[in-house]
């Protein structure tokens, strides 16, 4: 028991120590207000502007739940640049060396912020999304979206909105993990920025640009964004890319790998 002590509070620690520098960058509680109000405003406008035309049920059905979530997809911006600048604020002005001198474990450096981060995207997601929802949940009935058109009211009684809610906020800590990945690897934070909004941004424009249909589901199926984002599909199944915690699954299998050459780089280069 003795032996194992020291590590637990070494690890605590350098969690607050992660904590304190993360709280203290002068970006960071604006960017993670932005996460909040982008999913919240866009989720919002797109449930506001959505009309009950000529396709109503049981003919077909809108996914009102996905369509309150999209401002995820906007939001996650203000996630990747936090996370980035965990990791990019302390190479830019050499404070690595001490952070690494205080804690000569480099994994414990990597967990603890991490974790930290994740914590960060997640808090933060999950105000968001909840915003999101509510805000739809009152827009949404006076567009037509009622209970007796086949539209019962947005809840997270409903599992597969629950799912959809829950899943969105799992996919904003994964996007901070990849960010933190990128951002040891990269050790710059317009360079880690700008890759990894390309990563998530820039293969469903690339499928745009793609004529064939086989080639538009395999980029679907295996971009992080359009993979993970899946988690929020609650209607309508069979036209998806691919299965909702499957598609999670890949933007987590994105974001190990980023790490896992992110602590790479930590354990073999200087700081």
């Amino acid at each position: 028991m003795s032996d194992r002590l020291p590590g637990a509070a070494g690890v605590g620690r350098a969690l607050h120590a992660e904590w304190t520098k993360l709280r203290t960058l002068p970006s960071t509680g604006w960017l993670l207000l932005a996460a909040v109000g982008f999913t919240i405003l866009v989720g919002y406008a797109a449930a506001a502007t959505l009309r009950l035309g000529e396709c109503e049920p049981p003919q077909c059905y809108e996914d009102i739940t996905k369509i309150s979530l999209v401002g995820v997809r906007l939001g996650q911006t203000a996630i990747v640049i936090v996370a980035v600048l965990a990791v990019t604020a302390e190479y830019s002005t050499k404070m690595i060396k001490v952070t690494l001198a205080a804690v000569p474990r480099r994994m414990t450096v990597l967990v603890s912020k991490l974790g930290v981060v994740t914590a960060a995207a997640m808090l933060a997601g999950a105000a968001g999304v909840l915003g999101a929802l509510l805000t739809a949940r009152v827009a949404l009935p006076g567009n037509g979206f009622t209970a007796a058109n086949g539209y019962p009211p947005l809840s997270l009684g409903d599992h597969l909105t629950l799912r959809a809610a829950g899943g969105s906020v799992l996919y904003l800590g994964l996007i901070g993990v990849l960010g933190v990945g990128v951002g040891l690897l990269v050790r710059d934070t317009a360079g880690a920025v700008t890759a990894v909004l390309m990563l998530l941004y820039g293969s469903p424009m690339l499928a745009l640009l793609i004529s064939d249909l086989r080639w538009q589901h395999r980029i679907h199926r295996y971009s992080p964004m359009d993979a993970g984002l899946s988690i929020q599909t609650t209607r309508d199944f069979a036209a998806a890319h691919i299965g909702p915690w499957a598609g999670l699954g890949v933007l987590a299998a994105y974001a190990g790998a980023a790490v896992v050459a992110g602590a790479i780089a930590l354990k073999f280069r200087d700081g």
